[in-house]
């Protein structure tokens, strides 16, 4: 397990029934979800899932409805076991941690945000966000000061002594977010965590998210039926259809190479040109004569005023130390930016 890896899931199943141990083998030898259910009267939950998850990376797992994306997350601190497979956490398999074992993995390497909140209703913002330090038997002092110290800094100063029922749900997921963070676990699960939420504040609690991961590197796995979503905030991410994983990459991956017509509908409305960076899309030519250039990370819709702009309709590329490693187009940006399927795109000049 390389070192730079945190998660790795190696060929997961999960079969819901009674007789879920040998329905594995029959899925193995190419029983499908539908067969598997209709003639046999199990449930395909997950197929063979392979996975890796990088330290210190925020890792998107999306898919619709019924694709399996809660039931993967929910093996990662194992509020469900898995029929068959491993996952190796820091190298180790959770898959048999005893009953003590388990429960110290949940107390200090992982925590979780749900999507409806989960909180306490009868104990107060303060006693929320302090549940996991009590339950890790800190001193009084630490409990207080790092409780405090989240609930200030998920903007909720003030709000300690309030219950979970006189906060708006944009402040209530505050509150689980403060709690998930307040044990200091290296992994964060967060299971369609911000779905629940009005559209801007939904957007602000993914902005305060991304401002959070700056700041601590966390490992954390993010799970989403939302491509917008998963396409602003996620290092890298994995999509799922009918407990299989159909495709994962980085996001600029996703949108410019889409593995089948499943991902190429998913995709189809995105706006590409806010996806896409230069670096993806450019000429390998390298222009003389012409000084300066655009960076190598900017996003397409960022370029195309500026390379618009110029006659030669067209701009170096160049990297962190500003030498030219390619050149940009306007009929190049003009050609990345239209949907899949859609015809070419020539810009008038």
């Amino acid at each position: 397990m390389s070192d730079n890896i945190k998660i790795s899931v190696k060929g997961l199943y999960k079969i819901f029934g009674s007789e879920a141990d040998r329905m594995v083998n029959l899925v193995k030898d190419g029983v499908g979800k539908q067969q598997l259910l209709e003639e046999y009267r199990h449930v395909l939950g997950l197929k063979d899932i392979n996975l890796d998850i990088e330290t210190s990376k925020l890792h998107v797992v999306m898919g619709l409805s019924g694709s399996g994306k809660s039931t993967l997350i929910r093996h990662l601190n194992r509020l469900i076991d898995p029929t068959a497979g491993e996952i190796l956490v820091n190298g180790k398999d959770i898959v048999h941690l005893n009953d003590a074992e388990l429960q110290d993995y949940r107390r200090h390497d992982i925590s979780m945000v749900f999507q409806r909140f989960g909180l306490l209703p009868h104990r107060k913002v303060f006693d929320n966000v302090a549940y996991g330090l009590n339950i890790q038997k800190l001193p009084s002092a630490e409990i207080k000061e790092r409780a405090m110290r989240w609930i200030e800094r998920v903007g909720l100063s003030g709000f300690e002594d309030h219950y979970p029922t006189q906060l708006s749900g944009g402040m209530q997921q505050r509150v689980g977010l403060a709690r998930a963070l307040a044990t200091d676990a290296d992994i964060l699960l967060m299971d369609e965590a911000f779905s629940a939420l009005d559209p801007l504040i939904r957007t602000d609690m993914q902005t305060m998210l991304l401002e959070l991961q700056t700041e601590l590197n966390k490992t954390i796995v993010f799970i989403t039926h939302d491509l917008d979503e998963a396409l602003r905030i996620g290092d890298h991410i994995a999509i799922l259809r009918d407990g299989m994983m159909i495709q994962q990459g980085g996001p600029q991956d996703i949108v410019m190479n889409p593995a089948d017509d499943y991902i190429v509908d998913f995709i189809r409305d995105i706006n590409r040109g806010r996806v896409v960076h230069l670096e993806k899309v450019m000429d390998s030519e390298i222009l003389s004569g012409v000084e300066g250039g655009l960076h190598a990370t900017m996003a397409l819709e960022d370029a195309l005023p500026l390379v618009t702009s110029c006659e030669a309709q067209c701009l170096p590329v160049v990297d962190d130390n500003g030498k030219p490693i390619g050149s940009i187009s306007v009929d190049s940006i003009a050609k990345a930016m239209a949907r899949p399927g859609d015809a070419p795109t020539t810009v008038i000049r």
